[in-house]
């Protein structure tokens, strides 16, 4: 009877399937839609909601997506679970993954070692390494797309957000379009130039540089400053704040982040270097490091808090037969979510709600105290300036 309702509607047959979900919370929004924890026939689940108006007349990515995930099978890497399509958009369904962001994850820690770094590095690198094994290039490895299942400590990571990634047709095929985020794109993809599995290796130089410091190795603002520091080929390990890491670590970093793509170990090789077995990384813990960059990570989002409002007001889905695919954006931001937790405002508002002003407001002045409660805390312990780069 439903499908005879949905057809009676215009609505695609597969669109049934969308009573089996309740939507729940906003964890986050992007180009072309936003994504939703929703209780499913066998839990709880994320959905991925695109409106097809904002890829219209490049349909052909999202069933690219689609095809790509279900063919996908690994530990680490996002479960690909159903999906299906109303008039006006298409919904992703996959496994949710409840444990938190890499960085906000290890910042709850008492301790994270140069070790525990080695570790976490191979567990994204296997994945890498399947996905390259399956021509398939990630091509947005950052933080932010590393994902832990659930909030116990023995948890494992996985992979997430493969809405740019691409199938290769052969080993060797190289892709012309842009992608990656700021600061962990490749510098041939930057160039313009052809590229393939090599940019998920630079991608991953950055994240271990980060992981291991607290800081980018690529600190320029702009994209051709970007570019110029990317392809002089020089990453520098500042003595003060790397004095106490291996060398292997250096090395296996220095190997990822050249410049030539050519010169770039593939990520099966990748996985066999000794830093990542563990033998040679040290014990010296860099948490305090990485606990000063996520508080300079959370005055950028409660800026970002901000953006996300606004965009998911501009992707609000106003169609008759989805009301519920958005949520309450200032509702959201009143109840002190992130980024990631995000809502839509009501339909009709046309600006953020005093509550919701105020929330943001708190959250970017909270961030900023912490920031300088922890720069302050390193002067007591450096009072000597040894050219730590901002």
């Amino acid at each position: 009877m439903s499908g005879f309702f949905s057809k009676l509607h215009g609505q695609p047959p597969s669109y049934d399937k969308k009573a089996q979900y309740k939507m729940g919370r906003t964890l986050g929004a992007g180009t072309y839609g936003i994504v939703r924890e929703a209780d499913g026939p066998k839990g709880k689940v994320a959905i991925k909601i695109i409106l097809k108006k904002n890829v219209k007349g490049n349909e052909q990515m999202v069933y690219d997506e689609l095809k790509l995930l279900q063919q996908l099978n690994h530990p680490h890497i996002v479960r690909f679970h159903d999906w299906f399509e109303s008039r006006d958009k298409f919904y992703i369904v996959t496994q949710l993954a409840t444990g938190g962001e890499l960085f906000d994850r290890i910042c709850e820690y008492g301790k994270f070692t140069e070790r525990d770094a080695s570790q976490v590095m191979r567990e994204v690198l296997e994945a890498v390494a399947y996905l390259h094994e399956q021509n398939v290039v990630h091509r947005d490895l950052k933080p932010e797309n590393l994902l832990y299942l659930t909030p116990e400590h023995t948890s494992s990571l996985v992979l997430a957000d493969f809405g740019i990634a691409k199938m290769l047709d052969s080993p060797d095929t190289m892709l012309n379009t842009m992608a990656g985020s700021f600061g962990y794109a490749a510098p041939e993809v930057m160039l313009k130039k052809g590229h393939g599995k090599a940019v998920d290796m630079w991608s991953l130089g950055v994240i271990a540089y980060t992981l291991l410091c607290g800081y980018s190795p690529f600190r320029s603002e702009s994209l051709p400053d970007l570019i110029d520091e990317c392809t002089n080929g020089r990453v520098i390990f500042h003595e003060r704040y790397w004095k106490e890491v291996s060398k292997d670590a250096k090395l296996f970093i220095g190997e990822l982040l050249q410049p030539n793509p050519d010169d770039r170990p593939i990520a099966q090789d990748a996985l066999n270097h000794r830093w990542l077995k563990g033998e040679t990384a040290t014990n010296y813990d860099v948490l305090p490091e990485l606990k000063a960059y996520m508080a300079r990570a959370r005055l950028r989002r409660g800026v970002e808090m901000v953006k996300l409002a606004n965009r998911i007001e501009a992707l609000k889905m106003t169609e008759e037969d989805d009301t519920g695919d958005m949520p309450d954006a200032a509702r959201g931001a009143a109840e002190g979510q992130g980024p990631a937790g995000t809502q839509a405002r009501p339909s009709g508002a046309s600006k953020l709600s005093k509550a919701a002003r105020s929330a943001i407001f708190r959250e970017v002045v909270l961030a900023k105290v912490r920031e300088m409660k922890a720069n302050e805390e390193k002067e007591k312990v450096h009072r000597t300036i040894s050219g730590r780069p901002e």
